[in-house]
């Protein structure tokens, strides 16, 4: 390997997704220059195996299944889904794998790109292994920022490392639908795709060691457990693979605790994620354990000089891509900031440069068919808060929910403090329920008092009817 002369930049950004982008543009926007650095695909993990790849497949069977529950179109949607379409239609989303317009973004951004893996070398220092084995070093005027997401959690099972099993990124680039699938895991990745290749043909068997999607009020994820089931899911909780082995005709056997074995022709594992911060340097910093202490701008506090940020998935605060995003947004403004002289340490709540949604209102979708969203705290995460809470459960019955499906089942829950009149929790669940999370987000970052909100009349029929049942149920 070779050596080049060193660079210089103002800002150094490790990582090009959709992060990566985000904070390197608010940097250039600000005035200031900005590298980044990408070793593989210029818009990360959302832009070719997760977000967009992912909802690509669950589209076209959603809008199948939403005409067939409309009299009059559920006898014109008789035919079956066409796979080699959706999958193409998948592929056109992720541009076949080439990042060509991303990069070109990047230039009419003006972003410059460098190609390789970047490793901290020293205080605003990075060095870059090319593609083709060349090191380049690159020194940052202000600052370096962490934008390299997240991995997957690789359980410990008998005989995992055995079997060529899938991780997402393999599920969402699959070139052909399986006719047996076991997804381990029951959070939203797994519980997504399990439906996506249900509703294309797989038969697919989901193991989970707690609850399916545990992490919602109860009465939202049953309605999900209930619609998957119906469509032929199999859903084994607080259950563990033990062992997993080959079959025959490379098939693949998964033992669970009972020792009843589940045989697959693909095994999908979807066990979590956690931030991407091995071989970057950070263990010549003094943070052996890879643990970053992290302020609401995004700067990493337990390393010395305030040159080091970290966001997104790395930051390992709120693991969606649009939250990463705002992460993005506030500390490459904070960035520029300070570079100007007008930031110092001291930030203040709800500014442009605090990240004060990730404790307080983070959107959240489940695109399962029906959809789970929820913002804000939910009623066990309020009360531990210190919060005085009342909450209030409706069915979704609204004339506009009617006139969407026949037979519409939805439920929502509204959390609100008591001591202050607003809402600081909301959960909806039922088909299309996405559409509304948006005004759900809004009255709880702008505290709209529930007097007030009383008289934000939601325009009949439509859906957004359930603000006002849930209004009426909280006694106003």
């Amino acid at each position: 390997m070779s050596k080049e002369a060193s660079n210089e930049t103002d800002v150094i950004v490790i990582g090009g997704g959709a992060v990566g982008e985000n904070v390197a543009e608010r940097i250039v926007k600000g005035g200031l220059t900005a590298v980044l650095i990408e070793n593989e695909l210029v818009g990360g993990e959302c832009s070719y195996w997760a977000c967009m790849p992912s909802k690509a497949l669950l589209r076209p069977p959603a809008a199948l299944e939403a005409a067939r529950r409309v009299a009059g179109a559920t006898e014109a949607a008789t035919g079956n889904l066409d796979v080699e379409a959706v999958l193409e239609r998948r592929n056109s989303f992720t541009s076949d794998w080439n990042d060509e317009g991303q990069v070109a973004w990047l230039e009419g951004a003006g972003i410059s790109l460098v190609r390789g893996r970047g490793v901290i070398s020293g205080e605003r220092a990075v060095e870059v292994t090319g593609q083709d084995g060349r090191i380049e070093t690159w020194h940052a005027r202000h600052a370096v920022v962490l934008a390299t997401g997240s991995t997957p959690r690789i359980p410990e099972i008998d005989g995992l490392a055995d079997v060529a099993y899938w991780g997402t990124r393999e599920a969402t680039s699959a070139k052909e639908i399986p006719g047996r699938l076991v997804v381990i895991g029951g959070g939203v990745a797994g519980i997504e795709l399990a439906q996506a290749f249900s509703r294309l043909g797989s038969r697919v068997t989901v193991i989970a060691r707690g609850n399916v999607l545990e992490m919602y009020p109860k009465s939202a994820s049953k309605l999900v457990v209930d619609a998957l089931r119906k469509e032929g899911v199999v859903i084994r909780t607080g259950t563990t693979p033990s062992r997993i082995a080959r079959g025959q005709n490379e098939t693949i056997a998964v033992v669970v605790e009972d020792g009843d074995v589940v045989e697959c022709d693909r095994l999908l594992v979807s066990t979590g994620r956690h931030p991407a911060l091995e071989n970057l340097g950070l263990e010549d910093l003094g943070l052996t354990d890879l643990k970053l202490k992290i302020g609401v701008d995004g700067r990493v506090t337990n390393v010395d000089g305030g040159w080091l940020y970290a966001v997104g998935d790395a930051a390992g605060k709120v693991l969606l891509t649009h939250q990463g995003k705002y992460e993005a947004r506030l500390t490459g403004d904070a960035i520029v900031a300070r570079a100007n002289g007008a930031l110092g340490d001291d930030i203040e709540p709800w500014s442009k440069y605090a990240a004060t949604a990730n404790t307080v209102a983070v959107p959240q979708v489940v695109f399962t068919d029906p959809e789970i969203v929820a913002v804000g705290r939910t009623e066990e995460q309020a009360i531990e808060a210190g919060i005085r809470v009342r909450t209030v459960d409706v069915a979704i019955d609204v004339a506009g929910a009617s006139l969407l499906a026949d037979g519409y089942e939805g439920w929502a829950q509204m959390v609100v403090d008591e001591d202050r009149g607003v809402i600081v929790g909301v959960t909806f669940a039922g088909q299309d329920v996405s559409e509304m999370l948006h005004a759900a987000t809004i009255a709880i970052v702008g505290e709209v008092p529930l007097d007030r909100l009383w008289h934000a009349v939601p325009a009949y029929p439509t859906m957004s009817e359930v603000w006002l049942r849930l209004l009426e149920a909280y006694g106003l």
